[in-house]
């Protein structure tokens, strides 16, 4: 329907009414803001939980180059109110967390929760929603990479740099887009995997995980199952180049 309210809406027109879910991991438990028009606002998605429950982390980078060389830099894509960005903020507190959406509500909320889970939070023209602590709108300082959950930059896509590569992509993919829009979307962010790297998806077979395998065989990657469970498939996709593709 013309002019339709989706979570993945710019800026979504609903009336705002600002609720909390609260996300349960085996290492991390954490309250977590929501509000309407942002993507499975009334609990933590159960798609994203099974994700969170499996997927990896990249290895350290080896070597003894400069601080902001050895960390991993971690994305992720679709980022909602910040439930995998938060996990991947408190389970590598060395990494660069990159917390990005189109839904200006969505990274409102992502970065009140990523700083209320100790993170030190910046990123483009973001504004943390009314969270009582104050959110940095520049990157943080090199002497700030220590507190808390490490760093995350909370950003619209077009704000990420063009140049910038990834040592992971994390991603429950907003599918209501389309399948023509979801390949093209994930393409991009395939592009941005460094030698080595990876991307962690999650969908449903309902809606289209199998046909996702399939086009990205086509595309010449192969992803590897990492889980299934309540109908989700959870998979990782290598960089072009790596194992399996």
């Amino acid at each position: 329907m013309p002019g339709a309210d989706h979570y993945f809406s710019p800026s979504p027109g609903s009336r705002r009414r600002d609720r909390t879910v609260t996300l349960r991991l085996r290492d991390v438990t954490l309250d977590l803001r929501t509000d309407r028009g942002v993507f499975s606002a009334g609990r933590v998605d159960p798609g994203t939980l099974l994700l969170l429950k499996h997927a990896p982390l990249p290895p350290p980078p080896a070597g003894n180059g400069s601080e902001a060389a050895a960390r991993r830099v971690l994305a992720d894509v679709g980022c909602g109110y910040g439930p995998i960005a938060v996990t991947l903020a408190l389970r590598a507190p060395d990494a660069a967390i990159w917390a990005v959406d189109v839904n200006e509500r969505a990274r409102e909320l992502a970065a009140a929760n990523l700083a209320t889970a100790g993170v030190t939070v910046g990123g483009g023209e973001t504004r943390a929603a009314d969270s009582g602590r104050g959110v940095d709108r520049a990157l943080p300082e090199d002497g700030e990479r220590d507190r808390g959950g490490g760093q995350a930059t909370v950003c619209a896509p077009e704000e990420v740099p063009a140049a910038l590569r990834f040592d992971a992509v994390y991603c429950n993919p907003p599918v209501r887009i389309g399948n023509e829009a979801l390949d093209e979307l994930l393409r991009d962010w395939l592009s941005r995997l460094r030698p080595g790297g990876f991307a962690v998806l999650v969908m449903h077979k309902n809606l289209g995980a199998d046909s996702l395998v399939r086009r990205l065989a086509d595309a010449g990657t192969t992803p590897r199952r990492l889980a299934i469970g309540g109908g989700y498939r959870v998979l990782q996709v290598p960089a072009a180049g790596g194992a399996g593709s």
